[in-house]
């Protein structure tokens, strides 16, 4: 699951950006509108973080052109304004949510998840193939009656693998959920999680699909 930030100030961005991949979201970065604009036009995110106070454009005009043209992806506004007037314009112009600075990373996520799960996202419900059943609220993993521990990003492969089970995922569609846009990706990183995620659940808990991708089974 990837969520787009839109922050431009950088103590602020590297603190949510960390909280964020540590709850197992990929997640891009954009310090401005107008990189906002151009990573939205060419990338599919599941959620977006808007800061309002960005240097070339103000982030209420960028929410106001995002639903004009019919873009309907879940956005939270994380913000310094605090006015009532301002939070009614947010939520007005097509806001999910409204988060006013400081807040704790917990309670975003939390609101982050809520509003997944109103969209119909996959933040909330047990997702389960019939094998393996992951909680994306506690991360927890189970085969049987036995729970497992697993690394954030070996959590995020999982997860989009059984968000669709039966579905093949390719190497670069998994590469772009685990890492950043500015990340180095090494050649067999996926390969990697792979091998530590069979270690950990059994070898025929992924399967792969030779030129194709991976995949969990669908249910029985």
């Amino acid at each position: 699951m990837r969520i787009l930030l839109i922050e431009d100030d950088p103590i602020v961005g590297e603190a949510v950006l960390l909280a964020l991949k540590g709850a197992a979201y990929g997640v891009d970065w954009a310090k401005d509108a107008a990189a906002a604009a151009e990573i939205i036009d060419t990338n599919q995110h599941q959620a977006l973080l808007l800061d309002l106070g960005l240097p070339n454009r103000d982030g209420l005009e960028l929410l106001r052109d995002l639903r004009q043209r019919g873009n309907t992806v879940p956005v939270i506004i994380i913000t310094a304004r605090e006015s009532l007037e301002d939070r009614i314009r947010g939520l007005d112009l097509g806001a999910d949510d409204y988060l006013l600075k400081p807040f704790r990373f917990e309670e975003m996520l939390a609101r982050l998840r809520a509003v997944l799960r109103r969209r119909g996202g996959q933040a909330g419900p047990m997702l389960s193939n019939g094998v393996i059943s992951l909680d994306p609220e506690t991360r927890v993993v189970r085969r049987g009656e036995t729970a497992y521990a697993l690394t954030a990003r070996e959590f995020a492969l999982l997860r989009a693998l059984l968000i669709r089970p039966g579905a093949i995922l390719p190497r670069l569609d998994l590469e772009r959920r685990l890492y950043n846009a500015d990340e180095q990706v090494e050649s067999n990183s996926v390969d990697f999680l792979i091998h530590c995620i069979r270690k950990k659940l059994g070898a025929d808990v992924i399967k792969n699909v030779r030129g194709a991708g991976w995949m969990v089974a669908r249910p029985k």
